[in-house]
């Protein structure tokens, strides 16, 4: 069944998407380097708005969108769309949270593994003429102890993948976790600080909320085991950046890896300074696989709300 309507692409997304909304007969117009002025004067013509991370929402612009249905994030988190400003105007937002989970849980792995054998470093000096093997004494995942914070779609990933390399798992999540996960892995639940004390690696998988913003700050920290290692692709805003900074430099965990800082591109100079922390630029979901799926599942969901499926 054909559906109607008109759709405003506002960040680059993936053709297969766009390709999707025209069959099913929406008036798509791509712009994906829209400036926030012109959104806001011309947003008010569109039945749909779809962003990625560039792109705000803000109420200013949700305001002017008269005939909006629909805002749609290509993505997992919706930090840059005022959601309360939409639903105050039954504006339904929604976003792509499953589209990522297997690119986040694959990244993660590979920053753990990139820490436990010191990947960058060994790289690094080996292209400037440095044969430092005997310094690169490293670790094995298998039979250590991974504490996973937050067991939803991309944390049970994780732990199939570190399952996969023989590691043990600990979790936490102040929401009930698949029972049939639970039996599948063997995992352990706990309270979040027996984790932080227990884990040889933590890996973060929480939204940022005000509930968790600064939920690794020194006090946490200070509960991890000096020969631990902290992983965060969630959100930057979860993690002290202070806070870590002196941990890492006093040794008070082994080392850590971010794919995502308090402010980005980030501009913590000391911390990023540090020999002990691995950094990437917010890739956790940037694979062809996961933005393709991202921008087709978000596709489906316009369509199927337009033609009152769901």
């Amino acid at each position: 069944m054909q559906v109607s309507g008109k759709v405003l692409v506002c960040d680059s997304i993936n053709q297969a998407g766009i390709d999707s909304m025209k069959r099913a007969g929406l008036a798509v117009d791509y712009k994906p380097e829209i400036k926030p002025a012109e959104l806001a004067s011309s947003v008010r013509d569109y039945d749909v708005i779809i962003v990625r991370s560039r792109t705000k929402v803000t109420k200013e612009v949700v305001d002017a969108a008269a005939n909006a249905k629909i805002i749609a994030r290509v993505g997992v988190g919706l930090e840059n769309v005022d959601v309360k400003a939409a639903e105050a105007k039954n504006i339904m937002v929604i976003n792509a949270p499953e589209a990522a989970s297997i690119a986040v849980a694959e990244l993660a792995i590979g920053l753990m593994i990139s820490l436990a054998r010191s990947i960058p470093r060994a790289d690094s000096e080996i292209k400037r003429g440095n044969w430092i093997k005997k310094e690169l004494m490293g670790m094995q995942l298998s039979g250590k102890y991974l504490g996973i914070v937050g067991v939803g779609s991309i944390g049970r990933n994780i732990g199939r993948m570190a399952k996969a390399l023989r590691m043990s798992l600990i979790g936490y999540d102040p929401y009930p976790i698949n029972p049939e996960f639970i039996k599948e892995t063997g995992m352990i639940i706990t309270d979040l600080n027996t984790l932080l004390e227990s884990a040889d690696f933590v890996t973060c998988h929480v939204p940022s909320i005000p509930e968790t913003k600064h939920m690794f700050n020194a006090e946490r920290l200070a509960k991890m085991k000096p020969t631990a290692y902290l992983v965060n692709t969630s959100r930057g805003e979860i993690i002290d950046e202070n806070a870590l900074y002196e941990a890492l430099k006093n040794g008070k965990i082994a080392g850590a890896a971010l794919d995502v800082f308090e402010v980005e591109p980030p501009t913590n100079k000391q911390l990023l300074g540090l020999p002990n922390l691995v950094c990437t630029p917010h890739i956790g979901a940037q694979t062809k696989e996961a933005q393709e799926l991202a921008s087709v599942v978000i596709a489906e969901k316009v369509i199927q709300i337009l033609r009152g499926v769901i």
